[in-house]
Order: structure tokens, then sequence, then C-alpha cells
């Protein structure tokens, strides 16, 4: 991953193009870093967007209802994990098809799982708190592209605190507390912000050094299911706290 201080033609957007000999390469630069995050953004976009249809055809259809108050949810609740975890420790073995394959797959399971928000919730709060989470995402992303200032070390305190809140999210399986209920969202909604601009710029930096290899397309994926998952947490801890329940 390459260095944020690293003395590499800029990334910006907008940057201009410096006047001495390397002025052709950093204009080409841009133009393959703009690309790169338009791809993984599309791949991000459309992945919620299939989780979403997903999600809203199983909860109108009525089986949702019946697999999710059986032993079937567990399968439905896990499985994206699964997914999660074949994508992330064989992404360096497969091939670029095979793991798009996987992430559509993702997705898919992923709707599954969400049906369930159609369920308890309203779908206009659904709706509210979705296009209250996209505005944040889309100023938070814009945030980590475009600051100066290197976000790699906030990495290791939002991971200890994603970690923290599986730990909270546990306890409060046997200890039923409102107010621990409503913690936990607040700080997940923070934490999955904080990873919003955090991955933009981690991704923004990858770049640099998946660029004219083979290993972009699947850089590409990969950078998509990290905002994919940045957005939809911060999408459900928010209705959690937001939502209107029926």
């Amino acid at each position: 991953m390459a260095n944020w201080n690293d003395p590499q033609p800029g990334t910006g957007f907008g940057a201009s193009p410096s006047l001495d000999g390397r002025a052709g390469g950093k204009v080409a630069y841009d133009t393959g870093l703009r690309r790169y995050m338009l791809s993984i953004y599309n791949y991000m976009a459309s992945g919620v967007l299939l989780s979403g249809i997903v999600a809203l055809v199983f909860a109108s259809s009525g089986f949702a209802a019946q697999a999710l108050n059986s032993p079937l949810r567990w399968l439905i609740m896990l499985a994206p994990l699964g997914f999660v975890m074949a994508m992330s420790f064989g992404f360096q073995r497969m091939k670029t098809s095979t793991l798009q394959m996987l992430y559509w797959g993702f997705c898919v399971i992923m709707g599954l799982s969400m049906a369930s928000i159609f369920l308890v919730f309203t779908g206009a709060s659904i709706a509210t708190t979705f296009f209250a989470t996209a505005a944040a995402f889309a100023g938070l992303s814009l945030v980590g592209y475009t600051t100066k200032k290197d976000l790699s070390g906030f990495g290791t305190f939002l991971t200890m605190g994603l970690f923290g809140i599986i730990i909270a999210m546990l306890i409060g399986m046997f200890v039923q507390s409102t107010a621990l209920q409503l913690a936990i969202s607040i700080l997940g909604v923070l934490i999955f912000a904080g990873l919003t601009a955090y991955d933009t710029q981690a991704l923004k930096n990858q770049y640099y050094s998946v660029r004219g290899t083979e290993f972009v397309g699947k850089a590409v994926v990969m950078g998509a299911l990290r905002l994919y998952l940045d957005f939809i947490n911060m999408f459900q801890f928010l209705l959690s706290f937001l939502g209107d329940r029926r």
C-alpha cells in the first residue's frame, strides 16, 4: 500500500498537473485513479441495490417470516459471514471472475438476512434511514478521498472499537437493556462512519500498488465489499434507534 506522503503525482479530484516532465504521467495517474474508484463505487452501489431488492421481495413473499422463525434463520444469518471469510482469505488464489460471483452471491444472501427489517420497521422509516445513510456515506467517503490528513492511525482505534461493539452485542443477547442497545447503536454508527472515511482513503492509496497489474480487478471487488459493509452496518445501526417499529 502506498504511503500517503509518498512523493508520487497527486491524486486529488481537480488537481492541476505539475509543469515538469511528469505532467503527462500525473494526468494518466489521476484518470486511472478516478476510473478505479468509480468502479468500486459502482460495484458497491449495485450490491446494495441488489440486497435491497432481494430483501423487499423475500419479505413480501411471506416466506421470510416463516424462515426467520425457524432454525433456517441461523443459516441465513451466518451465511454472509462465510462469504466474507471465503473472499478475504481466498482472493489471492481466486480468479477475478470467481471473486465477482462470490460478491454477487454475498449480496443476495445479505438481502435474505436483511428481510427481517421489513418485518420489524415501517417502510417509511426504512426509506428515510436509507437516504440519510446514503447522504452520510457520500459525505464521509468524500472526506476520506480528499483529506490531506493521514487516517491510517485511526485504523487500529476503529478496529478495537469494532471488536468492542461485537462483545457488547454478545452481552446484549443475554442482558436485555434498552440503554445498552442504544449505546451499541450510537457507537456502531460512529465506528462505521469513521471506517467509511478510513477505508476510502486506504482504497485510494492502494491504487498506486495495484495499477497496471492483474490484481486491479480483484482490488475493485474487495474494495466494494469493504465499502458495502461500512454502508450496510451504518444503515442497520442507524435504523435500530431511528426506525419506527410496526
